[in-house]
């Protein structure tokens, strides 16, 4: 097979929209960046749906969302009988089980699809981002590599909320909801995985039980024509900047509540939540430490205004307990602003000599670390410029599709 050609790539994500978390941007970036290269591209997506992208094929699949209706609202006012079909049937019933089934009713719709779409294309290869469904293992009768990118097993979100639950009931019902006896089964048996670092890697293997023979290490890039350093925007003093779901203990805002009666009482937090549906901890912790006035919440934002977030900000915290890879330290990076993160899965591999690593779950560790660079700008100014350099270097989309595409002809 001429290996320069250009390849007929099938995408999978079950939530392609880049606002619905990392896998939706992760769609984008290599599904733009592989259009760019000359292959031809297909994306089979569920909902939220992604913005079109150019040069990309898209095929929507729907999803009931019977875990939110209720009663009558189940039955369809044009097709009533919908319910009784196979996957439909079983989405509800899990639903009411308590367990997670978008990601495997994702997987048996995209399999149903693909009979026709590949019957149609000749696609070379099918990607899955992130769902690990039992579909994927119908997909490998095509005869084609079938392939799926794992950020992190999701084994580790599953310890995470387990270890903030106290009532039985409770964590059972936290066991029933994660899939992770289906993605380890699926995981073992696809042709090839790829993962975003070194560390995710380990644990997939841990987790999943994948040899690291059949994984490959590809670090996800940053746009660089989005995250950058804003000319004339100017910083202001002692403001350090969070971003991500305050409300999800894996990233670890409570520790960064914690350390704040430690910081300088001139610091103050920008947090950009994303419109976190609830604050009950963070609120009942704000309160606790008489933190009113120094956090500020955003709500959701636009991508243009968190690069200008950023560029306001003199640090930006990363206080996770666990991180497959750590959008929010490279984007700061690449805005040029330097770092404090905890140690937590891979962050030590993307900060490297641009910030200030501290033990995760260590508010004293975490405190200090602020203080000591609020209080040196020189040093954030050094630190700073490395994040930029780093990130051109190690985090590139280009790079991160060629990587990907030689993985893909490997197993052509």
């Amino acid at each position: 097979m001429n290996a320069g050609r250009p390849l007929k790539i099938c995408l999978l994500c079950y939530r392609g929209n880049p606002y619905s978390g990392g896998q939706g941007i992760y769609l984008k970036y290599i599904a733009d960046e592989m259009v760019r290269q000359g292959h031809e591209v297909h994306a089979i997506v569920g909902p939220p749906y992604p913005f079109p992208m150019k040069g990309v094929v898209l095929h929507t699949i729907h999803n009931n969302q019977y875990f939110i209706r209720k009663k009558f609202d189940i039955i369809e006012p044009d097709d009533p009988f919908a319910i009784l079909r196979p996957v439909n049937f079983y989405e509800y019933l899990a639903t009411r089980t308590g367990a997670f089934s978008e990601i495997s009713t994702f997987g048996w719709r995209a399999y149903l699809l693909l009979r026709k779409l590949h019957e149609e294309h000749g696609f070379d290869v099918i990607h899955d981002n992130q769902s690990v469904g039992y579909g994927l293992l119908m997909m490998k009768y095509f005869g084609i590599p079938v392939i799926a990118t794992i950020h992190h097993p999701l084994s580790i979100d599953l310890v995470n909320v387990l270890e903030r639950t106290q009532k039985f009931k409770n964590k059972a019902k936290t066991v029933m909801f994660y899939p992770t006896l289906m993605q380890s089964i699926v995981a073992r048996r696809l042709d090839h995985i790829i993962t975003v670092s070194e560390d995710s890697k380990k644990m997939i293997r841990r987790d999943f039980g994948v040899p690291l023979e059949k994984q490959t290490v590809v670090y996800n890039g940053i746009d660089r024509s989005v995250f950058r350093p804003l000319p004339g925007v100017k910083k202001k003093k002692g403001n350090i900047i969070f971003v991500g779901n305050v409300e999800d203990g894996k990233k670890g805002f409570a520790y960064l509540l914690k350390a704040m009666p430690r910081i300088d009482r001139r610091v103050t937090v920008t947090a950009v939540e994303g419109g976190a549906p609830h604050h009950k901890v963070t609120d009942r912790l704000m309160e606790k430490f008489g933190l009113e006035g120094r956090v500020r919440f955003t709500g959701k934002t636009t991508t243009e205004d968190l690069v200008r977030l950023y560029s306001e900000s003199e640090l930006a915290i990363v206080p996770s307990v666990y991180e497959g890879f750590g959008l929010p330290a490279a984007e700061a990076m690449a805005c040029g602003v330097p770092v404090v993160s905890s140690d937590g899965g891979a962050l030590p591999e993307v900060v490297g000599d641009a910030g200030v690593v501290v033990p995760a779950r260590d508010e004293s560790a975490l405190a200090d670390a602020v203080n000591a660079l609020i209080a040196d700008p020189r040093r954030m100014h050094v630190l700073g410029e490395a994040g930029i350099e780093r990130v051109k270097k190690h985090f590139n989309w280009e790079k991160a599709v060629h990587e990907i595409v030689a993985v893909y002809r490997h197993f052509l």
